[in-house]
């Protein structure tokens, strides 16, 4: 009796493994939502259009993309949470994803309540400053800094958002003492950086480079662990002289918790492939990002790590009130 409950138990582990297999195969059999908590045109959005145009070459029913925006990504995300695990309804989240639960209280856990599919891409930061500062170099800017402490204000498009953060780390790391002006969008604070209203900020390379390149701001670093690709020009702020600085904004792709590994597999090795087609690689690096399309286990390290890092500085802000 015995032996025949376990071949019984087996027989259905293996059937299920095959229908699970087959589901992936068939996978997707109808369209993909893809929800972007972020409005049309910005990063997020941008990278999952990419991803609808290019997996429309191989997918049998398309990849639709949503734009739900609001709270930081989070109107989305819970949708998603709260989504049948089917992999038919994902999200496109940023690194805000590993934020905003140190800040104010979710209807999901940002970890349990996910599957994690792949970091799709990336983009650094540039620590850039109006050009009438006398500074060449981060090396420059600190000494400045340190000699005028208080003095000088950097602009961000809010509390708590990546660009905020990046110096937030950067002045615990450095010790120097700059004033936050916090602005509704990234916009606002570029232009006021231009006119001379603040005098430095960290902000994206697609939205900060073309003001670079017309002498209206200066790029001192980069905030990638190793030099860009098309800026090699520009240092990387850990090297220098603020060692383990790293503070890029990243877009990765999430399923509900308990999705089919199978199905989560499929996505992820899709989504990769599109990313890593010369074209789709070329467009990606001239916008700004670099794509990435790791496996599951990463990104979900990724997630990990940058909660413990991200929730450790905001609760010694939070103590410095």
């Amino acid at each position: 009796m015995f032996l025949a409950s376990q071949k019984t138990a087996a027989l259905l582990f293996m059937s299920t493994l095959c229908a699970a297999d087959a589901t992936a195969q068939s996978f997707p059999a109808k369209p993909v939502r893809l929800i972007v908590g972020f409005a049309a045109g910005g990063g997020t959005d941008t990278i999952a259009r990419v991803l609808s145009r290019k997996l429309a070459d191989t997918w049998s029913a398309p990849l639709v993309v949503e734009n739900r925006a609001g709270a930081d990504g989070s109107i989305a995300t819970e949708i998603v949470a709260k989504s049948p695990a089917d992999g038919y309804t994902l999200v496109m989240i940023t690194n805000a994803h590993t934020i905003t639960p140190f800040q104010r209280k979710l209807n999901y856990d940002p970890v349990r309540d996910f599957a994690p599919v792949t970091l799709t891409a990336s983009t650094p930061n540039l620590l850039v400053v109006h050009p009438s500062l006398p500074v060449k170099t981060v090396k420059d800017f600190v000494a400045f800094t340190r000699a005028h402490s208080g003095q000088l204000t950097f602009g961000s498009s809010g509390t708590g958002t990546s660009p905020y953060l990046a110096m937030e780390l950067f002045k615990s790391l450095t010790g120097i003492n700059i004033v936050h002006a916090p602005y509704k969008g990234t916009g606002a604070a570029v232009i006021d950086l231009m006119g001379g209203h603040i005098q430095v900020m960290f902000g994206s390379v697609s939205g900060t480079l073309p003001h670079v390149r017309s002498n209206r701001m200066r790029a001192l670093g980069i905030s990638s662990p190793q030099r860009w690709p098309t800026l090699p020009e520009i240092p990387t702020v850990a090297e220098s002289g603020v060692p383990g600085f790293e503070a890029s904004t990243w877009y990765g792709t999430l399923a509900p918790a308990g999705t089919p590994s199978a199905v989560v597999a499929k996505l992820q090795t899709d989504i990769a492939a599109a990313l890593h087609t010369p074209d789709v690689g070329k467009y990606v690096l001239d916008m700004g990002f670099t794509a990435v399309g790791n496996t599951p286990a990463e990104f979900s390290e990724v997630i990990r790590n940058d909660m413990a890092r991200w929730g450790k500085l905001i609760r010694s802000l939070e103590q410095k009130k």
